[in-house]
């Protein structure tokens, strides 16, 4: 197999890094750098959707008849691999990636007509409602209620670890409308108006969150509310086969381009932090080679997308691909962050190192490049669970790839 780019592809290469020193400006690069974990406020993010969106580039994996940028699976990898050169943040997911997919493969005319638009927009921001308590990676097991109440559904229960719910417009919720021997087949999607009577969303602080800090997760409380059956995606009984075909998108991102930067950025940090010797810590043998096997294994995963990359290329589906992708994916993640802690030595001990704004009466606790590291590596102990847990995936393999 060529893993080379081809002549088109480096010039759509060289059009990505043009367009993404204006539109990734200098202040939000620094405002990033600033912030507990290298998170911007809504407004930032709003902003710099809109701005991809304006380019055609923010629904990469959107057909053109949609408004989609149209990318070959090459291209979607080449702006990926450039956006996590600059820093610059990949589109928040729940709309743009994961509920307009099953819109599109699913929905009523009406139902693209109302939603498409806006999601490609950023005029609204959706949120996933899929996680209840006791329903995590046995997802069938969920017990939130939909009703049939003749023109509307009566929904009743609740869903936890919903991502920046706090911010959202509507949410996207897998719901049981029966009981059925085979649980799958009782469950429907609904797309519901945060903003109907009944909804409750309450916080859930984590570790990496200091006071004032990220606030990420949430629970959300469903008491007597009304959802249109318009509402609706698909038949209901069938959500199950929607739930399944937006995890192909969760789980199937490419995740060498953003690895690649990370490991470049904890060399930098390496190459400035002191080593109890009076060296560096990045000239410790040791850890070098800690940095060196990260790096042979973040290049077995480039490969690995590249070579599904062709085949996606040819007009296949990723299929149990996915889980591989998401099992050794965030493994990776979580062995990065845990090389950037031991970078950061003493340092990563203050839970909040975020550097002072100019101006600010107060300096920042150890050098610049330890900002967010400690929030990062209690972060990133959730990736092996999310989107069903590597466990999960691995079970996944097993019976689809290896047929046991």
């Amino acid at each position: 197999m060529d893993f080379e780019f081809s002549e088109q592809d480096r010039e759509f290469q060289k059009e990505v890094r043009a367009w993404l020193a204006e539109a990734w400006p200098e202040e939000l690069r620094e405002r990033q750098g600033r912030s507990h974990l290298g998170k911007l406020t809504k407004e930032d993010h709003v902003g710099w959707q809109k701005r991809l969106a304006k380019k055609g580039w923010a629904a990469v994996n959107w057909p053109a008849e949609h408004g989609g940028a149209g990318f070959t699976p090459t291209q979607n990898y080449i702006f990926d691999l450039e956006r996590a050169r600059v820093g610059a943040p990949g589109v928040i997911p729940f709309g743009m990636t994961m509920v307009a997919p099953v819109i599109m493969k699913f929905g009523t005319e009406e139902q693209k007509a109302k939603f498409l638009p806006d999601i490609l927009n950023t005029n609204v921001w959706w949120c996933q409602g899929y996680s209840e308590p006791g329903s995590g990676s046995d997802l069938a097991s969920l017990k939130t209620k939909a009703e049939d109440k003749g023109d509307h559904y009566l929904v009743n229960g609740v869903k936890t670890w919903t991502t920046l719910a706090q911010h959202a417009d509507w949410i996207f919720c897998l719901v049981r409308t029966s009981n059925e021997d085979i649980r799958q087949m009782g469950i429907s999607f609904l797309l519901i108006d945060m903003k109907t009577p009944g909804i409750e969303v309450n916080p859930i602080v984590t570790l990496d969150q200091p006071p004032e800090g990220h606030q990420e997760i949430n629970m959300v409380y469903f008491t007597d509310v009304k959802v249109p059956k318009e509402n609706l995606v698909g038949e209901e009984g069938k959500g199950w086969t929607c739930a399944k075909y937006l995890l192909e998108f969760e789980r199937g991102n490419a995740y060498s381009p953003s690895l690649k930067s990370s490991l470049s950025h904890i060399r930098s940090m390496a190459a400035g932090e002191a080593a109890g010797n009076g060296g560096q810590v990045g000239d410790d043998a040791g850890f070098k080679r800690k940095l060196d096997d990260a790096e042979v294994q973040i290049l077995a995963m480039e490969f690995t997308e590249l070579r599904i990359l062709g085949a996606l290329a040819a007009g296949q589906n990723v299929g149990p691909e996915s889980s591989m992708l998401k099992t050794r994916g965030t493994e990776l993640q979580q062995l990065l962050v845990e090389l950037a802690l031991e970078a950061t030595g003493y340092y990563a001990n203050p839970l909040d190192t975020s550097s002072p704004e100019p101006g600010d009466n107060f300096q920042a606790v150890g050098p610049e490049t330890s900002n967010g590291v400690s929030q990062a590596y209690f972060n990133a102990r959730k990736v092996s669970i999310y989107a069903g847990s590597n466990e999960i995936q691995r079970n996944i393999m097993a019976k689809l790839v290896l047929g046991l």
